[in-house]
């Protein structure tokens, strides 16, 4: 119970340099580039899912719109992989980093921000002021719509990190009382081990929920935006 409870979203170290970049990497390996002419199961399993995901990604998007198809995937893949590595036991999971997250949301919102005042100049201009608005109003809800604006990418990152961080530390937590009542009541100690296996079962859910979140809300702001 002396363990630090935010030791496991520390980065790691080896001889003193991050190794983050190697663990993003190693979720590439489950994404294997197909080089047969008949594919197995396995990969045919994972062009379908990608497919049918990105059918409900880009369905209602503009021919511009579609041009980031791969990006969009690209980056659901990315996510829901390093997500569910970190359901790993002793693994790190990157998506617990704000500053990783942020690193994300911003190059992406910036590119649908500018994609907009690109394509639609006067259209992205008017989602700063609502029609109808009175006089007296118009510098306060400039001021608004541009802080909301701008606060997107931050909730992306933060939403992102928040609900990852949350449910690690939950199954940290329930994992040392479940080890503590093993040796003062087996009954309760089965009751928190079952809660255990279902929160488990949760975050694996809640990680491949998340990366569709985060990928469907860079979707919907280049969906505005073309």
């Amino acid at each position: 119970m002396n363990e630090n409870l935010f030791a496991s979203f520390t980065v790691p170290m080896m001889l003193g340099i991050p190794i983050t970049t190697l663990i993003i990497m190693f979720p590439t390996i489950l994404f294997p580039s197909p080089n047969r002419l008949i594919n197995n199961r396995t990969i045919s399993l994972q062009q379908w899912l990608t497919k049918l995901t990105l059918k409900q990604l880009m369905n209602t998007h503009s021919p511009k719109g579609q041009t980031w198809s791969l990006m969009l995937i690209s980056l659901l893949l990315f996510i829901a992989s390093t997500n569910l590595l970190g359901m790993l036991p002793h693994s790190f999971t990157p998506t617990t980093q704000l500053s990783m997250n942020i690193g994300m949301a911003i190059p992406l919102w910036a590119g649908t921000v500018i994609t907009g005042f690109r394509n639609k100049t006067k259209l992205s201009l008017a989602h700063l002021l609502p029609q109808g608005t009175p006089t007296f109003l118009i510098p306060m809800l400039v001021i608004i719509e541009t802080i909301s604006l701008l606060i997107q990418p931050v909730a992306l990152a933060v939403r992102l990190t928040a609900n990852i961080t949350a449910g690690h530390l939950l199954m940290h937590l329930i994992g040392k009382t479940t080890l503590v009542l093993m040796s003062i009541n087996l009954s309760v100690a089965f009751i928190t081990f079952t809660i255990l296996i279902l929160l488990t079962i949760l975050e694996f859910a809640v990680a491949l929920i998340q990366a569709y979140v985060f990928t469907l809300l860079v979707s919907l702001y280049l969906y505005d935006n073309t």
